[in-house]
């Protein structure tokens, strides 16, 4: 969340951020409720001093008049202190309701936009590929190829969940080892992370366990939900915790699977892998000092950036705009990688453009809620900043990679660098992932 004080002393380019970000908060309402904290709070602890100066007349006080008319003050005092210890705590309930409704101050350079139609297209890498023969999408090729069950999944767990079954095993794994070598060679500790997280926890990052417009699975009558990435469980995992200084940057590499409900997506590039309930994700997050976000969100996108053009995927960066950030978010780059199986009608030089990773730079604003901070140079306590980014969510990248180096007999090559981790260099109708 954002400072109250800083909201309060900055009212006007908050109330323009939420217009901007499209969102619906009421920060002239956290201004009113913050003002009255502060009135309350200082009610209050004019009466404790009341109630401390009579306790100590009373000790003093030899006169038995004197010790009855204290004894009546003192218990208006309680009377009145209880009172103002319930409101205030009102106060500051409403408060926090009101407060985590405001997002973070978006970036001066994001796009001023209302969805992903207005990112701006910052960089490009690689070329699309032309076909010399009519393509097919994921879909077509997944059950061709016998690596990926649709129909089972409807069945068994219901839309939008999928087998993966034969090569199409070995490939999730070789992807997920490929992406967890890059990060642990550039200094990220992996984690395997819960699949269940408490909704504060869930609150703290900035999702919505609750309501029509939640995208997660809670679980009832546990006050947990199932994650929807390793952002929650590796934002959770200093929780009201006081890091050392000299160990920051910390970087952080978690293995998950997520859960998201998707409610409401629908329509052509929604179909198959694009957007399920289930999926494994690499998850990249940082911890580390205010001064240091801005350059370590562009590490971020570098190391995904590095990823996708190690599989040999065509992708652009997108700066996204703000309409479309997300309310933790302070910027936000996106990576697209080229699929030609989007292309309506296919074509052999069509396609377009889908979402593979995502890095934000979320500052301040989970750590405030997530109590998460570190001592400075004067000894003060000061709120860590807190980034995420997807090194690889398989999915999707499962998608570029069946999509983009389909051939002509249906059959898929695999990019080099998977070659290794899979065991194999391509995946064929009728064969079988090769026992090593």
């Amino acid at each position: 969340m954002l400072d109250y004080r800083f909201i309060l002393e900055h009212l006007p380019e908050v109330k323009q951020n939420i217009a901007h970000r499209y969102m619906k908060a009421d920060a002239d309402a956290v201004v009113a409720l913050f003002n009255q904290k502060t009135g309350l709070t200082t009610t209050l602890q004019s009466l404790q001093r009341q109630r401390n100066a009579n306790a100590a007349a009373m000790k003093a006080t030899g006169d038995a008049a004197e010790r009855n008319r204290l004894m009546e003050e003192g218990k208006k005092l309680k009377t009145d202190i209880a009172a103002a210890e319930e409101t205030l705590a009102r106060v500051e309930k409403d408060l926090a309701a009101e407060g985590r409704r405001i997002p973070n101050m978006a970036h001066p350079a994001a796009p001023i936009g209302k969805e992903d139609k207005d990112n701006l297209e910052v960089k490009r890498v690689g070329s699309p590929r032309t076909f010399d023969f009519e393509p097919l999408d994921h879909v077509k090729l997944g059950q061709d190829l016998d690596i990926i069950d649709f129909d089972a999944g409807t069945k068994v767990s219901g839309t939008k969940f999928y087998y993966l079954k034969n090569e199409g095993v070995f490939l999730e794994l070789g992807l997920i080892r490929y992406a967890l070598d890059i990060l642990t060679q550039k200094g990220f500790t992996p984690y395997i992370t819960p699949d269940i997280a408490k909704e504060e926890i869930l609150e703290g990052i900035g999702f919505n366990p609750r309501g029509l417009e939640s995208n997660v699975y809670t679980l009832e009558a546990e006050g947990t939900c199932l994650v929807g990435t390793a952002e929650i469980t590796l934002g959770g995992y200093y929780a009201n915790m006081l890091l050392p200084k000299e160990q920051l940057p910390l970087r952080m590499a978690g293995l998950s699977h997520c859960f998201r409900r998707e409610a409401g997506a629908a329509g052509q590039f929604s179909k198959g892998l694009y957007r399920v309930h289930q999926f494994t994700k690499v998850e990249m997050f940082l911890y580390c000092l205010p001064e240091e976000s801005d350059r370590l969100h562009e590490e971020l996108r570098l190391v995904e950036e590095e990823i996708f053009a190690g599989l040999e995927i065509p992708f652009r960066v997108v700066d996204t705009c703000t309409g479309d950030l997300g309310a933790p978010a302070y910027r936000k780059w996106d990576l697209e990688a080229w699929m030609p199986g989007r292309a309506q009608p296919p074509s052999r030089s069509g396609g377009e453009w889908g979402e593979v990773t995502s890095t934000s730079n979320c500052t301040d604003y989970q750590a405030r809620r997530l109590n998460i901070r570190y001592k400075d140079e004067s000894g003060k306590n000061r709120f860590v900043h807190m980034l995420n980014g997807t090194a690889l969510a398989v999915s999707r990248a499962l998608i570029a990679v069946l999509e983009n180096f389909q051939q002509a007999d249906g059959s898929v090559r695999l990019p080099q660098a998977l070659v290794p981790y899979c065991g194999f260099e391509g995946i064929s109708r009728g064969s079988k992932p090769a026992s090593k």
